[in-house]
This record gives structure tokens, sequence and C-alpha cells, in this order.
């Protein structure tokens, strides 16, 4: 495994490869950069490494300016003092986040997370495809007005909720309608990597969280979009769960 470590503290970056080193002997590190700048030059110069091992405050300003740039194919591993950037991490293939100090046996249990997403295994894709296709027939609503009917997919939603006993789906472009499944049903069927239940009422797709504040209690306030005129708290008791979910953690 070929990895890169993008680190503008040398102090850490060095004590960084000698953990990754007495994890994995045999993972190899190509070089260790310190900027932006330096970042967008060796990715203009060299094929993409098999890891990333990605500080989130750098030299030059934050390491996200880079994906602005440069298109990253490669799987990350976030390593940051700071847990706000969490979401932002999340949209950019990130395998894992980890806070500074780094711990051995949380980088340990990245790396494996790592191994085990993208190891190569004897998978028949064309039985996977086709079960695939077979899924996404029960991942679509039949949305009826009167006469006519209208077909949703799963993967539009931005979010569900309740209102007065009925469910309605909100999608991406800012359309609302009442569907079938009640939220118990549809935390089932959904992608758990995608969609999580804040509260009683609500169920949120990742994509579709603009921004997120502290509240009262350890809880979490959100700002959807396309926006509800309705309060979108995750509950004291989801707020612990919620915050592994954002880090791409099983709760």
């Amino acid at each position: 495994m070929k990895a890169l470590i993008i680190e503008d503290e040398s102090t850490a970056a060095r004590r960084l490869a000698k953990l990754i080193q007495e994890i994995d002997p045999s993972i190899e590190i190509l070089d260790q950069l310190d900027s932006i700048e330096a970042s967008l030059n060796w990715f203009a110069q060299h094929p993409m490494p098999d890891l990333i091992f990605m500080d989130i405050n750098l030299a030059d300003g934050l390491s996200f300016e880079i994906f602005n740039h440069q298109e990253i194919t490669s799987p990350i591993i976030f390593t940051t003092a700071f847990d706000q950037y969490a979401l932002q991490a999340f949209k950019v293939n990130s395998v894992d986040y980890l806070l500074k100090p780094i711990k051995k046996a949380e980088l340990e249990q990245a790396i494996g997370k790592y191994i085990k997403l993208h190891k190569p295994s004897d998978i028949n894709y064309t039985a996977l495809a086709s079960a695939m296709q077979r899924d996404e027939y029960n991942r679509r609503f039949l949305i009826r007005f009167g006469q006519t009917i209208k077909v949703v997919e799963f993967r539009e939603a931005a979010y569900f909720y309740t209102e007065d006993k009925i469910t309605f789906i909100m999608t991406k472009s800012g359309k609302r309608y009442p569907i079938e499944p009640s939220l118990e049903k549809l935390e089932e069927i959904a992608d758990p990597r995608s969609f999580f239940r804040i509260n009683r009422q609500f169920i949120v797709n990742i994509e579709c969280i603009k921004e997120m504040y502290s509240y009262s209690k350890s809880r979490v306030k959100l700002i959807l979009d396309p926006p509800i005129d309705k309060e979108t708290v995750v509950s004291t008791e989801r707020s612990p769960v919620f915050k592994k979910w954002l880090l791409g953690k099983e709760g």
C-alpha cells in the first residue's frame, strides 16, 4: 500500500509516519507535504496514492481547498485537532476522522477500516448489479394526485417528516409529497450511511444538512436545505449516536 501524509506540523507528521510503520511496515510513505500548494504540485506530478492521511488546518488554509482544484480519488483518513469539520470530511471520500493527539489504537482501527473497505474480493458483479437493480425498485415511492401518479426515487429525498399523522417526503429540489410508509418503516429501509432519524418527527439525509449548531441539553440544531419552518433538533438521546454517525462510525 502506498500512502501520502499531508500535515503542516513536522513533529506530528513524523509521529504519524512512525505509528503507521509500527501498525503495518508494508505501508510505503510516498511523501510528507505541509501545505495546499505543495499538495497540488505533488498531485500534478504523481498518480493517486492508495490512501491519504490529511490534516485539515494546513499552513496556507484548510485542506478542503485542495478538492476545489484537484479531483482526489484516493480514500482519506483525516487527522485534526478540531471536530467541527466532520460533516465536510464525510462528503469528500473520508474513511475516518481522527482527533489529535492521534491514538495508535484508533489509527490502527482506521487503517483496518480502509483495508476492509478496499480489499479485493471474488465478487460476482453481474449478480450484484442485478440485486442492486431489484433493490432499487423497492426504493421508489408512488405519489398520487387525484388521477395522476408520480414516481419519486428514495435517493431524491432530502428528509422525511410527519405532520398531523401523515408522512411526507421533501425532495432535494424542494418538492413535498405525502407518502404511505411510516418513519419506522423508512428507518428500516433507508441507507444508514446517508439517512439518520434525529427525533420522532424527522429522518434526514446528510447531504441536506446545511448547518449545525450546539443546542441546549447537549443537543444539536440542524439547518436543512431545502428549508422547513419546523424545529429540526437532534433529540438528547440521539445526539451522541448522531455525532458518531457524522464521522461514519457505528452507533
